[in-house]
This record gives structure tokens, C-alpha cells and sequence, in this order.
């Protein structure tokens, strides 16, 4: 007589198999799915405007200002440095006002590590945050001082070490002193990104990558300020003022209520600080 196996014992049965093998298929159907997404987030999205009306853009914007750089008053790459480190959810009026009687008392890393911390968040109290800033900066100082003989490094990884200092503040330094070709991503650069959905993006690094995409050879170096400057003075954040736009013609923004081009004049070359107006246009203020 056949000796009779306990059903714990049995063989799973064809339809127990394949039902156990379809949670492990499931799961590669969702990484596949998973990846799929990701690679669609992160592809350039696409924008309204042709190669040669990007070229233009850029053309006219430096026609118009030929040679911008920061609206932080600074002397140096340290005391930029400070400033931009300073100007974290500030405007840089506010910033100056702060950093012209830090900077006449300490414009070296010696200098401001040995003013020390106390000195430090005294000088610069109307700064936002002013407490974490001074910390910031009285330790990126002795850093510098320290570990780097006083000088401001060249590279990111080095810059990106030094207490307060993240992507966008070392894309500054490296672009402002040391003429690489990056682009730091602020509120202005971010508001016309997406607004003229030429470098449409949800954060400072899409925008930024978006950029980076499409400004043509040449027009990089000073892509930075040329943005910035355009966004405070003329592409505002309430209402863009397109009569004072020069490429009012080329622009895609939904806001835009003017179709013609302000002119195209030079506007003259000016030290790091305020930078020269478009005609008709106001400084906001700050």
C-alpha cells in the first residue's frame, strides 16, 4: 500500500509556483517602470525657441552690457566671497551696507580670523541670519588662513568644504574671479528660466542644467550677470517691465505685454556694486 504524504510535505502545485513567481516579476516591472520615469524627469524638456533666437538672445544681451559683474561691493576674492556668503536670502544692497565697514577693518582671511566671531556678527547684524553667518565666516577664514595660505581656492570640491559655501556660491566664485564658465542659479535666473520657458525647471539644478544646454559657445562666461541683472532691473518678479526688454520680440513668457524691443544701447562698464540701469528702467528697492 502507497504510503500517503502530508499535504505539508507536497509538491507545490504548477498554479502555486507561477503565483509565487509573480510578486518577483512584478517588482522588475516596477524598477523598469521606476527607471522610465527617472529618465524622463531628467531629460531636457522642450522649449519655444529655435537655436538661432537663442543665439540672438545672448547676442543682445552682450551688446547691452559688454562687461557686467557682481552688485556685491567687494576688493578681492575673499572679501567677494564673504559677500556672497553673506547673501543668502538678502538683496545685495543689504549686503553692502553691511560688509563696506567689515571689509574696511578685515579684507583677508588673517584679517577677519583675527577680528573674531563676536566682531564679526556686530559688523554685520542687519544681515538675515546674521548669528550662522558670522560663525560661517569666521571659520571659512581660518580655514583659508590656515590650510590654504590665505588664498581662495580654483576648484569646487575645495570651495564647496568651506562652511556656508554649497553649489551656488562656489558657481560664483569660480565664474566672478576666476572667469570659469559656470552659471549660478538665483530667484532671478530661476524666475526667467521657467517664465521664458527657455530653461524650464523646479529647482536651481534643473535651471541650471537647462542653461547649461542651450547658451551657445561664447556667451557663457557672462551668462551669469547678464541673467541676474535682466531679472532684477527688467523681468521682475511681480510684473516684468517689457517696454525696458530688449528681447521683448523673442520672448515666450505668458506675462509678456509688449511686443517691441526696448533699443539696444551699451550700457558703460561699472567696478563690482550697482550696475548700470537699461534706459527707463528703476532700481528696485533694497
Amino acid at each position: 500500500m502507497a504510503e500517503t504524504v502530508p499535504a505539508s510535505k507536497r509538491a507545490p502545485s504548477r498554479a502555486k509556483a507561477a503565483a509565487a513567481k509573480a510578486p518577483a516579476k512584478g517588482k522588475a516591472k516596477s524598477a523598469v517602470a521606476k527607471a522610465v520615469r527617472a529618465k524622463a524627469e531628467t531629460a531636457a524638456p522642450p522649449i519655444p525657441y529655435s537655436a538661432d533666437e537663442i543665439a540672438e538672445i545672448f547676442r543682445r544681451f552682450a551688446v547691452q552690457r559688454p562687461h557686467p559683474t557682481s552688485e556685491l561691493e567687494h576688493v578681492n576674492t575673499f572679501t567677494l566671497l564673504v559677500a556672497v556668503v553673506l547673501s543668502a536670502q538678502m538683496t545685495d544692497a543689504g549686503v553692502n551696507r553691511a560688509t563696506r565697514g567689515l571689509f574696511a577693518r578685515a579684507s583677508t582671511p588673517a584679517a577677519m580670523a583675527a577680528l573674531g566671531e563676536d566682531e564679526i556678527r556686530e559688523a554685520i547684524r542687519s544681515v538675515g541670519f546674521f548669528r550662522t553667518k558670522a560663525k560661517n565666516v569666521q571659520r571659512l577664514s581660518e580655514i583659508l588662513r590656515d590650510e590654504f595660505a590665505g588664498e581662495v581656492p580654483h576648484d569646487r570640491a575645495s570651495l564647496e568644504k568651506l562652511p556656508g559655501v554649497g553649489r551656488k556660491t562656489a558657481n560664483v566664485i569660480m565664474n566672478t574671479a576666476f572667469g570659469e564658465e559656470t552659471l549660478a542659479v538665483d530667484t532671478h535666473i530661476l524666475r526667467i528660466g521657467n517664465r521664458l520657458k527657455i530653461a524650464p525647471g523646479k529647482t536651481p539644478e534643473a535651471v541650471e542644467a537647462g542653461f547649461l544646454r542651450i547658451i551657445p559657445d561664447g556667451f557663457l562666461r557672462h551668462a551669469h550677470h547678464w541673467l541676474i541683472l535682466h531679472g532684477r532691473f527688467v523681468c521682475k518678479a511681480r510684473k516684468p517691465d517689457c517696454e525696458h526688454c530688449v528681447i521683448a520680440d523673442l520672448c515666450r513668457a505668458d506675462e509678456k505685454w509688449c511686443e517691441t524691443p526696448a533699443p539696444l544701447v551699451a550700457l558703460p562698464d561699472a567696478p563690482p556694486g550697482p550696475q548700470p540701469l537699461p534706459p527707463g528702467a528703476k532700481r528696485p528697492g533694497g
